[in-house]
Order: structure tokens, then C-alpha cells, then sequence
């Protein structure tokens, strides 16, 4: 039985970590059910997102497995860390646009899940962090490259060197995640957003924004530009320009 389960809503999934009494935990078995439920929802042509979230009420992912990491040998470990890898490369690397819903303590792995997505939510209640520190690691499922990449160096040094948790709002301020949403609203509200995300939006022209934004971060400001005139070209080669911009002079909304 997977530890993933899939709901299935309007062009986008939700992928809820269901492992409530284990606070969601990421153990090797969990990795390999993610990065399979990443593929099922890629295969259905409709889909345009996907929204992971955890299951229960206390958290999003509040870890890895310590339990199943304690006695690895350092070859196993580094094993460990590249199906990590594995997995979080398949969401980051998705067609798939992927949002985190944190929906509670997003700690060690999973806020490297939550940084492998493209945007973060946050109920108010949630606590990010990754306290590797605390227990001889460093983070290994991506932490040290991915956060930077969000937040910058100094941030996320503090937050790695500290192993502290930093509360949502503060999250949100130094720009972790994208909104902040209160608790008892939370499910709704993330919801909500995905569609309002996808609605009257070309597929193609996000997936092309995507890109041009991904390839300006890993190369010089000349090349990222180019690469954008090069995607704003191409999507001509397609219907969404004409049918959007028929539809704007039309003084109505695309239905893409």
C-alpha cells in the first residue's frame, strides 16, 4: 500500500504523505512512493499541477526517518541521500507545476520537498527549519543548494546553521513561502489558490516562464534573456497567443 495518496481534482492532484503517526517521516519506502506518484499524475495529459501536503494535523513532512538513518554506514548514507535526491529532482524536474501546502511542522526533508516545489504555502501555525545540525548531519535531500537559491546565502545559513525553527510568518517575510493562510482554513484556501492559479492561464506560457526563469538562475543575465526571447518566440508556433489575445480583444477571458 503506498504511503502517497492521490485525489484527484480539476487538471491538478493532490499527493498527501500519509504517514500521520510517523509525522509524515521520510524513509526510503516513502521517497520511492513519491517519485512514483509524481509519474502517475504526469501521465494524465489533463493535469497541470500537483499540490503536496501531509497527512493528520501536526505536519506537512517533519523529517526523514531518524529511526531508519541511525545505523547507516557511510556508503548506505550516501545511498540514502541520492534516492533523496532522486525523488526531489522528479519534482522539481515535473512538467507539473508543484506547490507545497505546509500544513504543519515542515522540518529536514520536508522542507526540502516543500523547496523542490515551484511555491510554497503556509498555514500560520506551521514551522519550517532544518535541524541537521542538531543531529551531526547537514541537510542531504537538496537543503544546501535549493534554499539559497530561494533565500539567498546569509538566510540560509542562519537557518541551516542554527537547526532552528523560524515560524511561518517569519518564513513568509524573508520569502520561504509564497502566502500564509490561517490553520483552520488552510485545505480550502491551498485549493483555491492552485485554481485560481490555473484559471483562464496557458499551460504552455507558464511551463515557458518556468523555464526561461530556471535557465536565467544557472547562467549569465545575456543568456537568461536570450533564452526568453527564445520562449516568447516559439510559443507562437502554437494556438494559446492567438486564443488569448482573441479572447482579450474580445473583452472576455480564454478558457485554455
Amino acid at each position: 500500500m503506498s504511503t502517497v495518496q492521490i485525489t484527484r481534482k480539476d487538471r491538478f492532484a493532490i499527493l498527501t504523505i500519509d504517514r500521520p503517526k510517523a509525522l509524515n517521516a521520510l524513509n526510503a519506502d516513502v521517497l520511492r512512493d513519491i517519485k512514483l506518484a509524481v509519474a502517475e499524475v504526469e501521465s494524465d495529459p489533463a493535469a497541470r499541477a500537483m499540490l503536496f501536503t501531509g497527512a493528520g494535523e501536526k505536519a506537512f513532512v517533519a523529517g526523514a526517518d531518524i529511526a531508519a538513518m541511525q545505523n547507516l554506514t557511510p556508503a548506505e548514507a550516501e545511498e540514502f541521500a541520492r534516492v533523496g535526491h532522486a525523488t526531489m529532482n522528479a519534482v522539481a524536474g515535473s512538467r507539473l507545476i508543484s506547490i507545497a501546502a505546509i500544513n504543519g511542522f515542515a522540518l529536514g526533508g520536508g522542507l526540502e520537498l516543500a523547496l523542490a516545489c515551484d511555491l510554497r504555502l503556509a498555514a500560520d501555525n506551521a514551522r519550517l527549519g532544518l535541524p541537521e545540525v542538531t543531529l551531526g548531519l547537514c541537510p542531504g535531500f537538496g537543503g544546501t543548494q535549493r534554499l539559497s537559491r530561494v533565500v539567498g546565502r546569509g538566510l540560509a545559513l542562519e537557518i541551516i546553521l542554527s537547526g532552528d525553527m523560524i515560524t511561518a510568518e517569519r518564513a513568509y517575510q524573508i520569502g520561504l513561502v509564497n502566502r500564509l493562510f490561517p490553520a483552520a482554513e488552510f485545505a480550502a484556501k491551498a485549493e483555491e489558490f492552485v485554481m485560481n492559479l490555473l484559471k483562464h492561464k496557458s499551460g504552455a506560457a507558464q511551463l515557458a516562464a518556468r523555464g526561461a526563469v530556471d535557465a536565467g538562475l544557472d547562467s549569465s543575465l545575456g543568456e537568461g534573456l536570450a533564452e526568453e526571447i527564445r520562449v516568447f518566440g516559439a510559443l507562437f508556433a502554437g494556438p494559446d497567443p492567438k486564443q488569448g489575445m482573441t479572447a482579450f480583444l474580445a473583452k472576455s477571458k480564454a478558457d485554455f
